[in-house]
């Protein structure tokens, strides 16, 4: 009964998981249509129904292994002598056996009183032998009627443990294929999972500087604007990533450049070691917007000097925790102090070098800093930009928009995760990636 009980668990576990959840087709991008995605699962769904699946497969399991020792202990019990179906089976064989004997005697005797039949000499003693031979001859249709019932009950008791063995073995077959299929429901679900948790490109959530001169003078502050646009058709929980740097300068030492961002809620510093995650906007409707003020002050004995701005958002939906929008890079020159650069246009936002939105292959723990080692300068690429051609290892101008790729023809996880890469092997490689994933990781 304990067996049955376990089967009927995990049989009802595999049929009730819902796999409909992580059977559907992946979550699309976040800019997709609200119609073409309302039947899919969100991520919350998806988390759920990995977690359910998991603890099926490991009832099941549970059950596949109480049931395989279930099954090992019916076995030998049922091939054990004082087991009352094998009992049975003995004493039926054995009955069998004497049955078969009997009626092998009761043949020779039949053939004994022919053979007297024969032999007889005279009519009384022609007829005594006759007489014994009949009742031979009903002898041995007793023996036979009775080696036939014997034979049937030995086939009956035979019967009856195999289909014990075989009742056991099916209970335990039943179990392994509940154990089967929930495995089965298990690697579909993880697999949804991990899908809807590689990070997705949507462009139209971009992030751009309002303001930001192309020059600036030593001792001055500048004010200027990060506005962020939801430019998808679903709403979205947004991180803008900022980071701004001046060529050259070594990891953690005084920066010539002290930036700060506000959001209405007082002025915070940007670490300047980093890309980071500012001004946290839990819901951002398709279509809305939302400014950020940042300033920058150059220090007064700061030299001449190329600087860069990247800015980019990251966002996390019901359906995707991990959305980058396009990255955007602002080149700018530092100018001694006194200088009188008359009017100063705007920086405007350059295309992206091949290693500001991309990590590259290299990136990750033990990774040395470009340079050799920490502490030596930092040099960024201001010549062509280009962007990685997904799937092929290779690098190529992009369109003169800028921003990113769209990915095509490789799998998401392949994608460039990360945000000025360049910065980011000075600084420590995947010091952008964990920036980035971080802010959406936090929210899920």
């Amino acid at each position: 009964m304990r067996l049955r009980r376990s089967l009927a668990v995990a049989v009802a576990v595999a049929v009730t998981t819902p796999v409909a959840l992580f059977t559907a087709a992946p979550a699309l991008a976040a800019g997709a249509p609200a119609a073409q995605t309302q039947n899919q699962p969100t991520y919350a769904e998806l988390k759920k129904a990995a977690a359910d699946a998991q603890k099926a497969y490991e009832k099941a399991l549970a059950a596949k292994e109480e049931g395989q020792e279930k099954v090992k202990a019916t076995l030998e019990a049922l091939d054990s002598d004082t087991h009352p179906l094998k009992a049975a089976t003995i004493t039926a064989d054995k009955a069998a056996e004497e049955a078969a004997a009997a009626e092998t005697a009761a043949e020779k005797a039949v053939r004994d009183a022919e053979a007297a039949v024969e032999a007889a000499q005279g009519e009384t003693e022609k007829a005594e032998a006759e007489k014994a031979l009949e009742t031979a001859e009903a002898d041995l249709a007793k023996a036979v009627e009775a080696k036939e019932k014997a034979d049937a009950a030995a086939e009956a008791a035979r019967t009856a443990l195999d289909d014990a063995r075989v009742a056991a073995v099916r209970e335990y077959s039943v179990l392994k294929k509940a154990l089967d299929d929930a495995l089965a429901a298990k690697e579909a679900a993880e697999e949804a999972l991990g899908t809807a948790e590689e990070c997705v490109r949507e462009t139209g959530l971009t992030s751009l500087a309002v303001g930001l001169p192309a020059e600036v003078v030593a001792g001055t502050t500048v004010d200027f604007t990060l506005r962020v646009t939801n430019g998808t058709e679903r709403t979205l929980t947004v991180d803008p990533l900022a980071f701004v740097h001046v060529d050259g300068e070594r990891g953690g030492e005084k920066s010539r450049l002290a930036v700060e961002w506000s959001n209405g809620s007082g002025w915070h510093a940007l670490n300047g070691d980093e890309p980071e995650h500012i001004a946290h906007i839990d819901t951002m409707a398709p279509g809305e917007r939302s400014d950020v003020k940042l300033r920058m002050t150059v220090t007064p004995d700061a030299a001449s000097a190329d600087a860069f701005a990247l800015f980019a958002a990251d966002a996390s939906s019901a359906y995707r925790p991990c959305v980058l929008g396009p990255m955007k890079r602002y080149d700018f020159e530092l100018l001694p102090a006194g200088s009188d650069p008359g009017p100063v246009d705007d920086a405007d936002p350059g295309q992206t070098g091949k290693d500001d939105d991309q990590r590259p292959a290299t990136a990750g723990p033990g990774t040395t800093p470009q340079g050799g080692a920490a502490g030596q300068p930092v040099t960024t690429a201001r010549t062509t930009p280009t962007t990685r051609t997904a799937g092929t290892g290779t690098y190529g101008t992009t369109a003169a928009t800028g921003g990113t790729l769209a990915q095509t023809g490789t799998s998401p996880a392949l994608v460039p995760l990360g945000a000025a890469s360049a910065v980011a092997v000075a600084l420590g490689a995947g010091a952008v990636l964990t920036a980035r994933r971080r802010g959406t990781a936090d929210r899920v």
